[in-house]
C-alpha cells in the first residue's frame, strides 16, 4: 500500500511538472504566425526583442504590446526608419516584407 502511495505521487509530479510548459518555453507563444514571418523575425528582430518579444536591450525594445501602443502605419515606420535604438530596415527588408511583421505585431495586444 505504502509503494503504490508513492508510485502515485511520483506520478502526479511527473505530470505537473509538464504544465504549461510546451518544451519551448515563453517562445513558443509569442512567435506564433505565419511561417515566413516568424523566419523574419528570427533574422533580423530576435537579437534586440527577445523570444518573448519584451526586449533585451530594455523597456525601448519591449514590442510584446506593439499593436496595442502603435497604429500599424507607426510600426511600418519604426520597422522601416528604425527609431532610437532600432537600426532602419527599409534596405534590408522589401516593403512586403515590412508589411508581414506589421500586420504580425498589430495584433500583439
Amino acid at each position: 500500500m505504502r509503494l503504490t502511495g508513492l508510485a502515485a505521487i511520483a506520478a502526479a509530479l511527473l505530470l505537473l511538472s509538464g504544465c504549461g510548459s510546451s518544451g519551448s518555453g515563453s517562445s513558443g507563444t509569442a512567435l506564433q504566425g505565419p511561417k515566413e514571418t516568424i523566419t523574419l523575425y528570427k533574422s533580423h528582430c530576435l537579437s534586440c526583442h527577445g523570444a518573448d518579444l519584451k526586449g533585451r536591450m530594455g523597456p525601448e525594445t519591449d514590442i510584446h504590446d506593439a499593436g496595442s501602443r502603435l497604429a500599424p502605419e507607426r510600426i511600418a515606420e519604426q520597422i522601416g526608419s528604425g527609431g532610437s535604438l532600432m537600426p532602419p530596415f527599409k534596405d534590408k527588408l522589401t516593403p512586403e516584407q515590412i508589411d508581414s511583421l506589421t500586420q504580425w505585431l498589430k495584433d500583439k495586444k
